[in-house]
């Protein structure tokens, strides 16, 4: 043990002293994350350029409606009343006659006037849009643009639409408006936690408001920073031990030390290397979230189960990669084995989010009950508000122990074994032979 603890305070070192680390401490979060960061800071950069909407209006009372409307979002909303800055572009309506002998040529006529920047977008309104006919089959309102799954003002345009048909179809009922003036109040629906009563004084305890960064973050986070931790070792690991027997290094070391040592002397300082991170992660996290007036959101108690899976899923992941370094004998060798070394770590990122959506689902107990995907997905579902019933995690936890003892123990037999063999490439069939047989 002594030599191993000597063996991982060595390559401990040599990690975390280099520049390298450090600059992977710092880059590495904001990689991950760097579509939120890049969403945050640029989510108040839009394109202000006016935008111009041919509408065919085939019922002949909808457009000019719309024209009102445009007018009214262009006056309020396109300027920032403080600065004065224009912050949203402009929207405006020009109402195209319909052709009723040939719609194919006109509707073609329109794409090619959009294709050359005179119009942003057309509009094509139903006949029978008013009072639709039974038949799912018609059509009753397009709209023809070059990308017309993200444009926003095709999501702009369905409010001013509906609002303006319920008018209508109340006309059409003899109902006026004014005497129904709550017709077109919209209610929302608040999202509340479960009533508690109080355990000391047993009075009943109102419902919190619920939080869909609590309930959607806070795991996603979680789960990121532990892939993130993995991802900084475990490829590393497999490099590492390849490297140094490529180079002759592991034969100097195998002087003094047993193969078994030298794994898990590098398995060790894998835990190192990732508590010195994570825990710089979750510290200066947990100081800015509480600086933001968030510190309600930090799940205080999900982080005992953060470690623990942490330290399993490197001793597991670490020992097969470091037994999968000792096989290869050249640099594209490991290049081969790095990705199914990973496969364990990367498929829960695959499946998280119906995890995370529903976390009690028989789907997202069995997967996280399975021992390589436990330490991710167990904490994605302990990170939500549901309540996991204790036993889940406590047998998630117990399987995974049992799956690190049996990785540590097939990964020693394949080390002993391939560290020191050279010239025969690696083949998934030889490392499980090895594992099994020794």
């Amino acid at each position: 043990m002594h030599k191993i603890l000597q063996l991982a305070v060595r390559e401990y070192k040599a990690s975390v002293k280099t520049k390298g680390f450090l600059i992977g401490l710092i880059l590495a979060p904001i990689l991950m994350g760097g579509g939120m960061i890049a969403f945050a800071l640029l989510k108040n950069r839009v394109d202000t350029t006016d935008k111009t909407l041919a509408v065919l209006d085939r019922t002949g009372v909808i457009a000019e409606a719309l024209v009102v409307a445009a007018g009214e979002r262009n006056a309020k909303e396109t300027v920032d009343p403080e600065t004065g800055k224009k912050i949203k572009p402009a929207y405006f309506i020009e109402v195209v006659r319909p052709t009723h002998a040939d719609p194919d040529s006109q509707r073609l006529d329109l794409s090619n006037r959009v294709r050359a920047g005179h119009f942003h977008a057309f509009m094509e309104i139903g006949p029978d849009v008013v009072h639709p006919p039974d038949k799912p089959d018609v059509f009753l309102i397009k709209y023809y643009a070059k990308n017309a799954a993200m444009d926003d003002l095709r999501r702009w345009i369905v409010w001013p639409v509906n609002n303006h048909l319920r008018r209508l179809r109340l006309a059409d009922a003899g109902i006026r408006e004014s005497d129904v003036k709550d017709l077109f109040f919209w209610v929302n629906v608040d999202g509340l936690g479960l009533v508690n009563a109080d355990k000391g004084t047993g009075g009943i305890q109102g419902a919190r408001r619920a939080s869909e960064a609590e309930a959607i973050f806070v795991p996603i986070i979680m789960i990121m920073l532990m892939f993130l931790m993995i991802m900084m070792n475990i490829p590393g690991m497999l490099h590492a031990v390849s490297e140094e027997k490529t180079q002759r290094i592991a034969e100097v070391l195998l002087g003094s030390v047993t193969p078994f040592e030298f794994m898990m002397g590098k398995v060790i300082s894998g835990i190192a290397v990732s508590l010195t991170s994570s825990a710089v992660y979750v510290i200066g996290g947990v100081l800015v979230v509480r600086h933001l007036g968030y510190g309600s959101f930090i799940p205080f108690h999900v982080l005992p189960w953060f470690f623990s899976y942490m330290i399993l899923a490197i001793v597991m992941f670490g020992s097969m990669a470091a037994s999968f370094g000792a096989a290869c004998s050249e640099p594209k060798d490991a290049q081969t084995l790095t990705f199914p070394a990973m496969i364990p770590a990367v498929f829960p990122m695959f499946i998280y989010f119906p995890v995370l959506k529903e976390p009690l689902s028989r789907f997202a107990t069995v997967m996280s009950l399975i021992p390589p995907f436990t330490p991710m997905l167990m904490l994605v579902r302990q990170a939500t508000p549901e309540h996991i019933p204790l036993w889940q995690p406590v047998a998630g936890l117990l399987g995974v122990v049992a799956f690190t003892v049996l990785f540590v123990w097939a990964g020693g037999r394949v080390f002993r074994v391939a560290i020191l063999m050279q010239g025969m490439p690696p083949r998934l069939v030889n490392i499980l032979r090895w594992a099994i047989r020794g």
